[in-house]
């Protein structure tokens, strides 16, 4: 009835000794058969153990007082625990957010008991919150270990936990996990990521991450799916990382956009290495130097500006370090020391190579400029609320610091807004909104060599340009090269498929006035309003 086998259960059944968690001999008064039974399969075991015990007294010459001890010896021989099971009503969705609970062991001297404690994600870094308190007593017991309860000396009630309640909006969620998941599978990539981030407050609607997981079911999965790559894994972010080498030379007025320079026809040699674009550009604006993505332009900027200043203002950024975000595994990236640079890194760092960041931080870097330049501490957990759905504790919108001035916030969004109108990223248009933001395709290493056939694509935009409400960071590892690999046509279309569906479910007002159709005869059409047409 256990689905067990005779071999374990003679084991278990055999009187030793072990030692337990915190180093003390103990005898097997009692072994663990098996958990999470579901009650009808115990009352069939317990029918089974009566039907046992009515064989055992069968023909045996007992009193009914000698009959009840017996009984309840027999039926004492097997007992059970409540116990408890973490239940996920939306299975895998924000699984990677959520993390999951399960099973924990709490040694003590006399045995082992076992708690449902959170593993990963929110479960774990809540755990206590979540988890609340046992109640205890203070009491004296007889010597059969029975209580003696005019010697009770205390006695706490038990304690519920709280309730933590997310910046997430589920249905937000729903959104970029169900316009990912094509993406991840049409071009067969090892993962992909989205984020949904609020520019003004740091708030995070959506956190996605695939191959995806049911939280229902953790154990089926590895730890290499379950891991929130979000925040565990840190690529070359290739030319995404290029806004912050505009916005830092913009901010110190080592360029405006109108400035010009060579990019060299594709190809420029420095400090020993030459330095190559996808396309054979000559003299171009700093504008169009970043609409075109060009590495060559981008390095010169960033060798006018100096290697200190690039240095500060990626740290200024958030680069190369934590962002704080109440997650569990999140890494701070790599970001080699300004003493350890060489000549040849201030033309390479700042265009996205020999540096490595998490999509989180690639999001929130990007988020700064919407924001007017001040950098935001991800937001992920919007308050704590108690059983009775009292708020316990409320978090707030936390600024780290001004990284660049508004101003030139504010020139960096004009140059990225020709990203997407004239550049690289013209499928991640919208129809109804203006968008500013930057495509990144990013050769990856291996074996101590950039690939030709592995990269890294990404495309990170926010929405409207003047008071930006939704920043959307995509992200593919490795696509297929044969199904496409350049950030502008694998994430692009899939940021603005999740614009579209995201800003008509929270109603975001406009900034492009809709075109008027046009009659037969060559004059618009005025559109009425809703409210008009109803009322006609």
């Amino acid at each position: 009835m256990l689905n067990t086998n005779e071999t374990a259960l003679l084991a278990a059944f055999t009187k030793h000794t072990k030692t337990n968690q915190v180093g003390a001999s103990v005898e097997n008064k009692y072994e663990r058969l098996k958990q999470k039974v579901a009650v009808d399969d115990w009352n069939k075991i317990r029918t089974a153990l009566n039907e046992q015990y009515t064989n055992a007294v069968a023909g045996q010459k007992l009193t009914s007082k000698q009959k009840t001890t017996f009984q309840g010896l027999w039926l004492r021989a097997i007992t059970t625990e409540d116990d408890q099971i973490r239940s996920y009503p939306s299975g895998a969705l924000a699984a990677h957010v959520l993390g999951f609970a399960g099973p924990r062991e709490i040694a003590t001297s006399e045995r082992t008991n076992n708690i449902l404690a959170g593993w990963e994600g929110i479960e774990a870094t809540f755990d206590e919150k979540l988890r609340g308190t046992r109640g205890w007593v203070k009491t004296e017991t007889d010597i059969a270990k029975r209580e003696l309860y005019l010697f009770r000396e205390a006695d706490v009630e038990s304690r519920p936990g709280l309730n933590v309640v997310l910046t997430i909006d589920a249905r937000v969620q729903q959104i970029v996990e169900e316009e990912i998941a094509p993406m991840f599978s049409k071009h067969q990539a090892q993962s992909a990521c989205a984020i949904v981030v609020r520019p003004k407050t740091g708030e995070i609607l959506a956190m996605a991450t695939m191959p995806n997981f049911d939280p229902n079911r953790a154990g089926k999965f590895g730890a290499d799916i379950r891991r929130n790559r979000v925040i565990t894994d840190c690529f070359e972010p290739g030319s995404t990382f290029k806004t912050v080498t505009l916005a830092g030379a913009i901010n110190d007025g080592v360029v405006k956009l109108s400035d010009e320079f060579n990019c060299e026809h594709g190809s420029f040699y420095y400090a020993g290495f030459t330095l190559h674009d996808h396309e054979s550009d000559g003299v171009m604006s700093v504008e169009r130097i970043i609409a075109k993505s060009s590495n060559i332009g981008t390095a010169k900027i960033a060798i006018k500006m100096g290697k200190e200043s690039a240095f500060k203002h990626i740290i200024d950024f958030g680069f190369g370090k934590k962002t704080g975000i109440p997650l569990t595994g999140e890494v701070g990236g790599l970001l080699p020391d300004i003493k350890d640079w060489r000549p040849i890194h201030v033309s390479r760092i700042p265009i996205g190579q020999g540096v490595a960041v998490t999509p989180l931080q690639s999001a929130m870097a990007v988020a700064a400029i919407a924001n007017g330049g001040v950098l935001m501490r991800p937001m992920i957990v919007d308050r704590l609320v108690d059983d009775k759905g009292n708020t316990v504790a409320k978090y707030q919108p936390q600024p780290m610091r001004r990284v660049i001035s508004y101003a030139a916030a504010n020139t960096s969004i004009q140059a990225m807004r020709s990203v997407v109108e004239k550049g690289t990223a013209e499928h991640a248009a919208l129809e109804n909104y203006t968008v500013a933001g930057k495509t990144g395709t990013a050769q990856k290493v291996v074996n101590g060599q950039y690939s030709h056939e592995k990269y890294y694509a990404s495309f990170v935009g926010f929405f409207p340009t003047d008071e930006p409400e939704l920043l959307i960071y995509i992200s593919c590892d490795e696509p297929v090269k044969k199904t496409g690999y350049y950030g502008g046509s694998v994430c692009a279309p899939v940021f603005k498929n999740i614009a579209e569906r995201i800003a008509n479910f929270l109603n975001i007002k406009p900034d492009i006035e809709p075109e008027k159709p046009i009659m037969a005869n060559g004059s618009s059409i005025e559109r009425a309003s809703v409210t008009q047409v109803r009322g006609n």
